[in-house]
């Protein structure tokens, strides 16, 4: 299935409601069609296009942007490796040369069973903990080779499926906002007077000071 389907339709109306341009739910229906079909389908972004009235381009020109959107299909699982200093440092080369001899691939390749897809990947905020890997962006800290080997044998059996869902699924439950608590945004061109988190500068009363 490659357009959003009838159910996520009506969650992608949900969402659009919550902002006061429709192009601005872009990234979030962008991750809806990813978690849908696992990558983000040509037909998926002029569906979502068509939601938000905006072109395809303007779609893909967004997405892209962003690591974290794949526009062909990759594995249930995708395993990013760390290889930035912290993580180099202490081993990650090896750690990901591994990972290649493990699962049979080279760094952006998926398994011949479409099950994992392995990527070097850039800083993860986890220097301290190098060195360090992502499951579809779940940590996995100070790994070895021996904790890498487990955690595939664990993929590949289901054991960690109530802990790692398919890739394109960023939450477990998905947050629903009742309309009587949105924060009230203002469309754009409504807009008069700054923030109101913003002081007004108030002019100098300099003609009563010379009194």
């Amino acid at each position: 299935m490659s357009r959003l389907s009838d159910h996520n339709v009506a969650i992608a109306k949900e969402i659009i409601g919550h902002y006061p341009k429709q192009k601005s739910a872009l990234i979030p229906l962008v991750h809806l069609s990813q978690e849908q079909n696992g990558y983000v389908t040509k037909d998926a972004m002029r569906h979502i296009a068509e939601l938000v009235n905006v072109t395809p381009a303007e779609v893909l020109g967004t997405a892209s942007f962003y690591e974290m959107f794949k526009f062909e299909p990759v594995g249930k699982y995708v395993v990013n490796v760390c290889t930035t200093l912290s993580c180099a440092l202490l081993g990650a080369g090896e750690l990901l040369h591994h990972a290649e001899e493990k699962l049979g691939v080279k760094a952006g390749g998926t398994t011949a069973d479409g099950l994992i897809t392995l990527e070097p990947a850039e800083c993860q905020a986890a220097c301290t903990e190098a060195p360090c890997l992502q499951v579809n962006y779940r940590h996995k800290y100070r790994v070895t080779h021996d904790d890498f080997d487990q955690m595939v044998d664990d993929l590949r059996s289901g054991k960690l499926e109530s802990e790692i869902p398919a890739h394109g699924t960023l939450g477990m439950q998905r947050q629903h906002i009742p309309d009587d608590k949105g924060v009230g945004a203002v469309h754009p061109d409504d807009v008069v007077g700054g923030p109101v988190w913003i002081p007004v500068a108030v002019e100098p009363d300099t003609e009563g000071a010379s009194k």
